[in-house]
């Protein structure tokens, strides 16, 4: 058994949370020397994050799963493979998802988001019986996992830190671990995680949530015992608990070629996949802005979601006007979001974090629920928000709902006119959602690690140092 504490790090969206908002330099703090970053990302990926890793080592993920492996690990990875297509992660939580509702309506055979593929549950009969046994091999000691992976953990590892336990990618060093016997900390990486994107291993040590309902979610829907998770509270508010000056927004307006005296819309893109009408949207938005006169009185600009590899078709048009403009999809650039999200006077999605972070910093939202240009009985706007998560966000009534073009303008010009007006319902709301926002979410996450990880590191200690002579 090693002395550091492996940080699984095997999603983009958890990784910006863990490295930004101060968590990897709280744990480098609280176990100096200890930590090591295991990046499950493309190369390319992973080498940015690196950079802002500071002193902690790094391992790249796939370099713990080599391709070319010995005859007896081959066969039994691909006999693992061929179990997994019907009775692996995505057909599990797939399962899983519609035995209790969650996203029924917008499942579909084929569809992109694997969590969505209603085709993906595989050949096996339906039966609740059935998939708490095929659970139980999915998490099970006894699956394959990989010899290198396997002989670099036990070698090096004494606990194991997940910032997505509902990943796929997760999904080995869960196994790994468990053979291992290492304490396993997982992070649930979002708000909307725990009702539709994903199944939870029962087998970690501490669970670490933002909130009460998340909490409440793992131990109905999951069968996690209450006394194992840990409600943190989200760190990203801890970004947006620090206040930026008007200096730090003007000089980013500025920089995007922006009037910061005028009033800005930021327009927050949704996923290709969740919003595949979004560029006639765009289209529209600055068809009407340019030429209904709305263009001398605010300004538009556009955010696209950092998973949107076709952004520049899709918001082609507000790249060819003055008075509008678009930032480069990014997931590093938490620090100029949030200052954004401080000073803008409206803010323009349909679903998403983005629609939190709004309320959480007290702006003005209009949330789009009609796909523009769409053929008839296209909905993924409104379906974007029917998750169970969604349900207290959209009873607050804390932003203005748009169910056609008319109601994005008219909203537009109303969160402007009078930005106060929804305010006590925006603080409501993230309260219940979010929680407290002191600043203290990241120290609180990274207490829970230590409480898990400090014993084992404790002990080893004191071997090392009973084994040293005298």
């Amino acid at each position: 058994m090693g002395d550091r504490v492996w940080l699984v790090l095997p999603d983009p969206f958890p990784t910006r949370v863990f490295v930004d908002c101060g968590i990897v330099a709280g744990l480098r703090e609280r176990l100096p020397g200890r930590v090591e970053a295991v990046l499950v990302l493309p190369r390319e990926e992973a080498q940015v994050w690196a950079e802002r890793l500071d002193s902690v080592p790094w391992t790249l993920g796939a370099d713990l799963f080599p391709s070319r492996v010995g005859f007896a690990e081959r066969v039994a990875r691909r006999v693992d493979l061929a179990i997994d297509r019907n009775a692996g992660y995505y057909p599990l939580s797939v399962r899983h998802s519609l035995r209790h509702g969650f996203n029924r309506e917008r499942m579909r055979p084929g569809h992109p988001n694997l969590f969505l593929d209603s085709s993906l549950t595989g050949r096996l009969p339906r039966s609740e019986t059935l998939d708490r046994l095929l659970r139980g091999w999915l998490f099970s000691k006894r699956r394959y996992v990989s010899k290198t992976l396997l002989e670099r953990m036990a070698a090096s590892c004494g606990c194991v830190v997940v910032a997505n336990v509902q990943s796929h990618g997760a999904v080995p060093f869960l196994l790994a671990a468990r053979r291992l016997e290492l304490p396993v900390s997982g992070y649930v990486a979002s708000w909307d995680h725990t009702v539709g994107k994903g199944l939870v291993s029962p087998h970690v040590t501490r669970y670490v949530v933002q909130n009460d309902v998340m909490r409440d979610d793992l131990v109905r829907f999951h069968g996690i015992e209450r006394e194992r998770v840990t409600v943190t509270g989200w760190p990203q508010t801890d970004i947006f608990h620090r206040h930026r000056p008007r200096s730090a927004y003007d000089e980013i307006v500025r920089g995007l070629g922006l009037d910061p005296g005028l009033p800005v819309v930021l327009v927050a893109g949704n996923t290709p996949t969740n919003a595949p009408y979004e560029g006639r949207f765009v289209e529209r938005l600055v068809a009407w802005w340019s030429s209904s006169g709305a263009g001398a009185r605010f300004q538009l600009l556009f955010r696209p979601h950092p998973r949107d590899r076709d952004w520049r078709e899709r918001f082609g048009p507000a790249l060819e006007q003055v008075g509008s403009a678009v930032q480069e999809p990014s997931y590093t650039d938490l620090e100029a979001l949030a200052t954004i999200l401080q000073h803008v006077d409206c803010v323009v999605s349909n679903a998403g974090t983005i629609l939190l972070d709004a309320l959480v910093n007290d702006r003005p939202a209009v949330c789009v629920l009609y796909d523009e240009g769409a053929p008839a009985g296209e909905r993924h706007a409104e379906l974007n928000v029917t998750g169970q998560h969604y349900e207290e966000l959209i009873r607050s009534g804390a932003f203005l709902r748009a169910t056609d073009f008319d109601g994005v303008a008219a909203g537009i010009e109303r969160a402007l006119t009078d930005p106060a007006e929804l305010r006590e319902e925006r603080g409501r709301v993230a309260h219940r959602v979010v929680g407290g926002v002191d600043g203290r979410a990241a120290e609180r996450v990274v207490d829970a690690v230590v409480e898990v990880a400090a014993p084992l590191l404790r002990e080893l200690d004191s071997r090392a140092s009973t084994a040293r002579p005298p």
